[in-house]
Parts: structure tokens; sequence; C-alpha cells
């Protein structure tokens, strides 16, 4: 068996990722608000040894918007409750430092972390809908370079905060009345660009120090964000090459911010459908193609782009010219669809129907779909994958089943968890209280022996 092993992570995406995805027979309808089905999804991926759950999220949301985002769970609310469902599988939930408060994200995802005994997971987000503003009291929406300065501060400020309570700071010691040593509880007294927080935290820290930080890295500040903070990072590629020249990007980044490449994970979304033949996944594919029409392509194309309205564009003519549009939305995701439009010189139809329907490259028998990974894992394309479901409520059952058996066999997958802590199940170390280590490198510094030079002088 390898050292290196394969990181899973599933999307709990209820009615599915996609604008039709709910009208599959299997999916159900209200899939993003049934924590039956929810619940069942989780213990079935922790059954496959996933790595994680993950939670995405929005704050805005339009008439167009997808059905998934359009009615469902907050984060943090559907992770705790999956928590007392689960007992090993990581719990990761997007919470976006633009519109939220460092003090409240901390105090959530601490909670969170001890609920579950240690498996919080915090994907760190920049929101980028411009609507966002909107929803919370703002006139409009912040640029592109002033997301990440206020995410890179929000995120200081988190971590600060999860370090309020040294390790040993409770002592609860009934006989003596003690319930805590002040000298190991601190304020942060945090005055910067963005927010003053003055702490301490008021919850300690958990089994795990802190919870794992998720990020999504694609524009250049983007990557540079995540390598420099983030212990695991989803991105997108299409093909093997598209992701090993991420792979080498960023952990080319990671390295020259002074970090272990090997403990930062690097994970593409990928959409598997498996079949028992190859032509078994070849009608789920076209099931799955079948299920997103030309309005829904349309639809998904928007989203990076800020949602802006491409039905006022003719179909069967060149991409349009979009300018700077998508330039303070999902830049590096807009940018890369204009320069695929312009490269093929595609219509506005071909460019909606490349981006919106699957992409074949994880589509064939188990072997078929395990080979891919393999390729992919072996060949600095990936540490691991976040798994989306391309047929709702069934894709997952068919992975568990019929692919997770085959990478066991190859000694790439564990067969089961080796710790209880995601941090631990990661291969990460529990990072040491920050109070902790400034007073006892200050105590080593006062025991250390004198210089000989100075002793000498205070002998004379």
């Amino acid at each position: 068996m390898t050292t290196r092993q394969l990181k899973l992570g599933f999307v709990l995406h209820g009615v599915g990722a996609g604008w039709g995805d709910w009208r599959h027979e299997a999916a159900l309808a209200d899939g993003s608000v049934n924590f039956k089905f929810y619940a069942e999804q989780a213990q079935l991926a922790e059954q496959g040894r996933f790595e994680f759950l993950f939670v995405a999220d929005s704050v805005h949301i339009t008439e167009r918007s997808s059905p998934h985002y359009l009615n469902r769970f907050e984060p943090l609310t559907i992770l705790s409750a999956l928590a007392a469902v689960t007992s090993k599988i990581g719990l990761v939930g997007t919470v976006t430092a633009s519109y939220s408060e460092p003090f409240t994200v901390a105090r959530q995802f601490a909670s969170l972390d001890h609920i579950s005994g240690g498996r919080a997971g915090w994907n760190v987000v920049t929101s980028w809908l411009d609507g966002s503003a909107r929803n919370y009291s703002q006139a409009e929406h912040y640029a592109h370079d002033v997301r990440y300065r206020l995410a890179n501060e929000h995120l200081d400020v988190v971590q600060g905060l999860w370090d309020s309570w040294e390790d040993d700071a409770l002592v609860r010691n009934k006989a003596t009345g003690q319930f805590f040593d002040p000298a190991k509880l601190h304020r942060l007294d945090h005055q910067g660009e963005f927010f003053q927080v003055e702490g301490p935290l008021n919850i300690a820290r958990s089994r795990q120090g802190q919870p794992v930080i998720f990020q999504a890295g694609a524009s250049e500040d983007g990557k540079n964000f995540a390598a420099r903070r983030a212990d695991a990072i989803f991105f997108h590629a299409d093909t093997l090459p598209e992701a090993q020249a991420y792979y080498r990007d960023v952990k080319a980044r990671v390295a020259a911010a002074g970090r272990d490449p090997a403990q930062v994970f690097l994970l593409p979304g990928i959409r598997p459908i498996v079949g028992r033949t190859a032509e078994e996944a070849e009608a789920k594919y076209q099931i799955a193609a079948s299920l997103v029409p030309i309005e829904n392509a349309l639809a998904a194309l928007a989203r990076p782009f800020n949602d802006h309205d491409f039905s006022v564009y003719p179909l069967d003519e060149p991409f349009p010219d979009l300018g700077d549009i998508g330039k303070n939305s999902q830049q590096a995701a807009s940018d890369r669809i204009k320069q695929v439009a312009r490269e093929r010189g595609w219509t506005l139809r071909q460019v909606a129907q490349w981006h919106a329907a699957p992409k074949r490259t994880f589509v064939g028998t188990a072997e078929q779909v395990a080979d891919e990974i393999q390729r992919w894992f072996e060949n600095e394309g990936a540490d691991g994958f976040n798994f989306f479901e391309a047929l709702p409520n069934t894709s997952l059952k068919d992975f568990v089943a019929l692919v997770v058996p085959l990478l066991q066999a190859r000694g790439i997958y564990r067969t089961e968890y080796p710790h209880d802590t995601f941090r631990a199940h990661l291969g990460l170390p529990v990072p040491p209280n920050r109070y902790t280590v400034a007073r006892e490198q200050a105590q080593a510094q006062a025991s250390a022996p004198a210089p000989a030079a100075a002793t000498e002088a205070v002998a004379a």
C-alpha cells in the first residue's frame, strides 16, 4: 500500500448542482431541505470512507438561481445536525468572509467542532454576487482585490479567537473552586483595516485544536491566498493537463510561502457517472445531459458572470463581447469561459451547452472511473476529489458500491478511518496554541545559560 492516500469529499447538493437535475426520476424534489435524505447521504459517504461532507453556500438569489440555491439549509445548521448521525467524517461548510463577523464565525465553527468531536472545516469564501451587498445593508459590493484583503484579515481574527483559551486553561477543580486559570485566557485586541475585535472567544479549543481551512483559489489573488492559508483547496479542471498545470502552480506557491506542499491538499471537482457496463454508463450520461435544456444552460452560464442575462443575445451567433462583465464576480471562471469561446470560435449556444453539460472525464464502468481517478492522483493532477452527484440520489450509491472497493484494492484509498478527528484523518498536526508557544519560548530563553562572554564580564 502506498503511503499517500486519496482524499474524497462529497458535496451535499440536495436536488442537484444544476437547473434541471431535480427532474430526474430518482431525485427528491425537496432534497435540499429534506434532513432524512441528507442524513442518509452523509451516512453513505461515511460508509464509503469519504474524508468530508461539504455544504456550499451563497447569500443572494434571483429568480434565475438554480433550484437547490433557491431553497436550502444554512450550512452550519445542517452540519451540526449531521454531526449527531455520523461519527468519523469531516464536516465542511462555506461561510462568507465578506458578509459575516469574525467573532460570530469563530464561535459557530468552534461550536460545530465540539459538537462533532473535532470534525469541523471552514470553506473561506469572498462573496462574488453583488446582490449579496444589498442583503447586508451595504450600498455596493467589495471590489475583487478588497475582498481578499478582507478575507485575509477575517481569517487572522477567527484563528486568533480560536486560540483564546490555552488547552489546559479550564481547570474545573471542584475542591478548590477554580474553574479556569486566568493566565491562560487571552484577549485578541485586534485593530485592523476592516475589523476591531477585543475577544476572548467564549468557547475553548476542540480536540483538533482548530477547524481545517478550505478555500477555492482560481484568480491570482485567490491562488495566493489559498497557498498561504488553506489546508485544502478546491479547483476546477476538465482535463488532466489542466489539473496538472493548476496543481504544479499552486504547490509551488505553497512552497514559496514556506509551507509543506504535502500538507496542502488540492481537490478538483468531479461528477462521476458509473455503469456496470460502458453502455449503461453512456445511457446514464445521456439522461444527465438531457436535464440541461438551453434555457437552463444559459442560466448556468450566467452564474460566474454575476447572473448576467444571456437571453438578450442571439443563440447561434458568435459569443458576445462582454467587456469587463465577470471581472468583479468569478473572475477566473468568467475569464476562462471567454477564452474558450474566443479560441474555439463558438456561438453562445455552444458555449452554454459546453459549460453546463456534465463532462465525460469520469464516465464509464467502475474500472474506467477508478483508472481515471488513479491517473489524476498519481500524475500530479490531484490529491483527491470533491464529488458532485451528476444524477441526484444515484451517483453516490453507484460510486460507493462499485468504485470504492476498486480504489481500496489498489491501495490508494483507505479501508477504515484511522483516527477520530478530521485533522488527524488528513495527517495534519494539531496547531499549537500561540500563547502557549510564546510562554514556553520566553521560559526557555529565561532559563538558558548566559553566553560565555557575558558570564566572564559579570565575574570580572
